[in-house]
């Protein structure tokens, strides 16, 4: 049979044919070109990602006529001979079938015997972490002291399977997945080569499609070849990888978005009988929602979106969902997906969460539906209210004379905190308590945020520490609502955990006077009045008052 399958046709033969393992690539030509080889390594990472094929890349290169080099030759006798299998000087040993102590020994017996044409025999063990505790056993003593012209490499996709006392004698090499960008490239050349093309979101699928594995990445397009023509449609990749496109999850979840259940389970019993799995529908949902969540938080890391591509309509789709309503509908998906594992009716588990997403979305309608009734409602009312006072004017005239009345008289002690209080905590202020107090304000605002007294903490953010004391602190607010809120609440649960709070901050008892601002400087001022000498209020000149606004009223001293 002449076809050979593409992730063998491009198996790569160079160190530079391996791509996004760079970190290890430029570790291991190091070591070859210094000659500074171990005697054993271990290649740990996800399947398709080149721990085999760096292996033999090694082996060969180390071995290579031209050796010490960066790169074998794939010219000379060694490189071709170790290319094609006829030098027996690379031993490549598959642990899951040749796992027990007896094949273990027999290499203790051969690793003894010099290469036949090469400098080194090199064994690559592939899943090593099959081999029974007794075979790990009979090849420790070898791995502590092999003979200088052997070199083991162990490559494992399970590297916590895999005994201490092996992994303590090995160099540990970890190959990361493979990144999608560097896989769509790699696709594309072995396409240009082949001679096929490719739509840019179909191939933008297969790579996805690949996880990180470039071996899945070749076998899945091999499959896409067969399946297509020449050029390669998206609805090809679709149909081979079992994927669904991104317009048929928008509509899904839009339908989501909008409640309703009969559009949904239509659009899954569609994609049910075309063969579609549950599972990796129910994945695709998941990994949907993540996109919508991630673009809410962060519309500039488009990079990292893995089943969405930025479109109108995906904007529009984001903006239908609340932040809490994603959350929920994410853990919805994945607990049913861990429920999948465990039942034989998937369809069922599938349809029932779909259900649920629906009801779920319906019900934030309807609250939100409900809140803009109320405040319609209140807005008709107090319409209303002002249709009446109009119609009677004499009335209106008179509680406006009756309201002007009274701002002519000042409210005094708006705070519903006596001055005296306020000017008692300014005799015995110090800069040292207030310091104090200022800088443990905004961890205050956090734990209060952690406690989930989310309410407290907001009121808390608009307030100013002014002045504090051994005991207490003044704290002047934005507006005279706020203080409000803080003093008059029922029972006072604002004041009372951030007193309980910020005594535990400060290191001891700690109370919070609320003021307004309007009315904190007034207070101030009238105690700074008071407090001031009479002989500095007699003589004090146009060039003390300027001084004193220069550099504050603290640091200013009058001498005779």
């Amino acid at each position: 049979m002449s076809y050979q399958a593409l992730y063998r046709l491009w198996r790569p033969q160079q160190f530079k044919d391996v791509v996004g393992q760079d970190h290890i690539i430029r570790t291991l030509q190091n070591a070859l070109l210094q000659e500074k080889v171990s005697h054993a390594y271990l290649f740990t990472g996800p399947r398709g990602t080149g721990k085999t094929s760096t292996a033999k890349i090694f082996a060969k290169t180390l071995n290579c006529e031209h050796a010490p080099t960066s790169e074998p030759c794939n010219e000379c006798a060694i490189c071709k001979g170790i290319t094609d299998g006829s030098i027996g000087d690379v031993i490549e040993i598959d642990a899951a079938s040749n796992n027990g102590v007896d094949e273990i020994r027999d290499i203790r017996e051969k690793v003894k015997y010099a290469p036949s044409a090469g400098k080194y025999k090199v064994y690559i063990i592939d899943e090593v972490h099959m081999l029974s505790i007794g075979a790990f056993n009979a090849l420790l003593k070898t791995l502590e002291e092999p003979p200088q012209h052997v070199i083991f490499i162990l490559a494992t996709t399970e590297p916590h399977k895999i005994p201490l006392t092996i992994l303590s004698r090995c160099q540990r090499f970890d190959f990361h997945k493979i990144n999608q960008s560097v896989i769509s490239n790699r696709l594309q050349m072995v396409l240009e080569h082949q001679g096929n093309t490719i739509d840019e979101e179909a191939l933008m699928i297969l790579s996805r499609a690949a996880e990180g594995g470039m071996r899945d990445a070749l076998s899945i397009l091999d499959q896409a070849i067969s399946y297509s023509d020449e050029h390669i449609t998206l609805d090809d990749v679709l149909a081979v990888t079992g994927t669904i496109s991104q317009e048929t999850l928008s509509q899904i979840i839009e339908a989501i978005s909008k409640g309703d259940v009969s559009s949904c389970l239509t659009s899954l019993d569609v994609l049910l009988v075309n063969g579609k799995d549950p599972v990796r529908l129910i994945e695709d949902l998941t990994m949907y929602f993540r996109d919508i969540l991630l673009y809410k938080h962060s519309p500039k890391m488009v990079g990292l979106l893995e089943r969405a591509t930025v479109t109108e309509s995906f904007q529009l789709l984001c903006e239908s969902f609340e932040v809490e309503l994603i959350y929920e509908m994410i853990d919805s998906l994945s607990k049913s997906q861990q429920e999948m594992k465990w039942t034989n009716h998937p369809r069922v588990l599938l349809e029932v969460v779909i259900v649920q997403l629906c009801q779920k979305s319906s019900s934030v309608h309807v609250s939100k539906q409900n809140d803009l009734t109320l405040l319609v409602n209140k807005i008709n009312h107090l319409e209303e209210e002002l249709k009446q006072l109009k119609e009677s004017g004499l009335q209106v005239v008179q509680q406006e004379g009756t309201a002007s009345q009274n701002k002519a008289k000042p409210r005094q002690n708006r705070s519903k905190i006596p001055t005296n209080m306020i000017q008692g905590v300014l005799r015995v202020a110090s800069k040292t308590e207030k310091s104090k107090v200022v800088s443990i304000w905004a961890t205050l605002q956090e734990q209060l945020r952690f406690q989930q007294k989310v309410s407290t903490a907001t009121l808390v953010s608009y307030g100013e520490v002014v002045a504090a004391a051994s005991e207490s602190c003044i704290v002047a607010f934005k507006s005279e609502t706020i203080c409000d809120l803080i003093n008059n609440s029922s029972e006072q649960e604002h004041l009372s955990v951030i007193n309980q709070l910020l005594s535990q901050l400060v290191g001891h008892k700690m109370d919070m006077l609320a003021i307004p601002e309007d009315e904190w400087r007034t207070v101030r001022e009238s105690f700074i009045h008071q407090n001031k000498p009479q002989e500095s209020i007699q003589e004090e000149t146009p060039l003390i008052t300027e001084a004193i606004k220069l550099v504050g009223e603290g640091l200013v001293k009058i001498k005779e």
